[in-house]
């Protein structure tokens, strides 16, 4: 769709504003991420739309060099929709974070993901109000203290993938602030996708939640407590690649390759293609201390993105009615001589 003979490097798409996030915060690996996958897919900068709400994330897009719209809170699904209705051509990038896509925003996100446009949504989860000065958020964790829940808040999480599960998402992806390469293999993918790409950002917020997602992000343990999918390929991880999952029954279990007879052979296969996402759903909610957090393309199934669903309803109207120009309307209404 974006294919040039030209090639593209990160610079192309850094414009000329500093950056202005806290110094630590995983904000800076994302950006650092998407402008190496722009670089990458080889769009050109001049098709790009990068749109965004309100929020630490938000800022984005003064430091993507492309056309760029900052637009009001929780608002941005909404305009990111129009952009791409207006012109299809675009590369539309939604910016957002989990206060500004799941509180106010929530209603927006869950009928974007509906409606299947061809948007690619960057939801930067760092379990906070960043800039609001450390509220907690709809997806802190239940308990934590925060200036708006100074006994711990009482209420549950959403979990980001849930949500996009139960509006028929056709696409969604995680990745961490601190696996760079993989977090660019997440956003070539989701560009690729026809339809609504969701991909979770585990990002670090220095300041109001330092370490969020820290047990994670550790490097030496990191490969034992997160698991990268790969469409067709054995879900094998840890940091001697000899753990691997199977199910236990309906539920998802970790073995050791190698003991009690278990081998490669017996681990389940990664496909994010099946319509069916039961299993899928199950890999995105994996949490505790017996299971890693999946990372990657959890889910990738083609379906009509909502300018095909449109085009094509446009089309087939039109060839069986037998109205082809504004006099031929006037003539089909009921009339009356005054």
């Amino acid at each position: 769709m974006f294919a040039e003979t030209k090639q593209y490097s990160a610079q192309d798409y850094k414009s000329s504003q500093p950056l202005c996030w806290c110094p630590g915060c995983g904000d800076y690996a994302v950006i650092n991420s998407l402008q190496k996958a722009m670089a990458e897919l080889a769009v050109p900068p001049h098709q790009i739309a990068v749109i965004s709400g309100i929020g630490c994330s938000s800022r984005l897009p003064y430091y993507i060099n492309s056309y760029g719209f900052h637009t009001i809170h929780g608002r941005g699904a909404a305009v990111a929709t129009g952009v791409k209705v207006a012109n299809p051509k675009l590369s539309v990038w939604q910016i957002t974070g989990d206060g500004d896509c799941l509180a106010i925003g929530g209603n927006h996100f869950i009928h974007s993901v509906r409606r299947n446009n061809d948007i690619n949504i960057l939801l930067f989860n760092n379990q906070i109000y960043g800039l609001t000065k450390g509220q907690y958020s709809p997806t802190t964790k239940k308990g934590f203290v925060t200036k708006s829940s100074p006994y711990g808040t009482i209420e549950r999480p959403f979990r980001p993938s849930e949500l996009t599960f139960g509006a028929r998402g056709t696409f969604f992806a995680r990745l961490l602030d601190v696996d760079l390469k993989n977090a660019q293999t997440c956003m070539i993918a989701a560009a690729r996708h026809t339809g609504t790409s969701v991909v979770e950002c585990l990002v670090n917020c220095m300041i109001f939640n330092n370490g969020a997602h820290g047990w994670l992000a550790e490097k030496e343990t990191r490969q034992d407590r997160t698991i990268f999918l790969e469409h067709g390929k054995p879900m094998i991880f840890g940091k001697n690649r000899d753990k691997g999952l199977m199910l236990d029954g309906l539920n998802l279990k970790v073995v050791t390759i190698g003991e009690n007879g278990i081998t490669p052979n017996d681990i389940l296969v990664h496909d994010a293609q099946c319509e069916d996402f039961t299993l899928q759903l199950k890999l995105a909610t994996m949490e505790g201390p017996d299971l890693p957090v999946a990372l990657g393309v959890i889910r990738d199934v083609k379906e009509e993105s909502y300018a095909e669903a449109l085009e094509n309803q446009i089309k087939e109207i039109s060839e069986k009615s037998t109205i082809h120009n504004f006099d031929q309307l006037i003539e089909s209404l009921e009339q009356w001589e005054l």
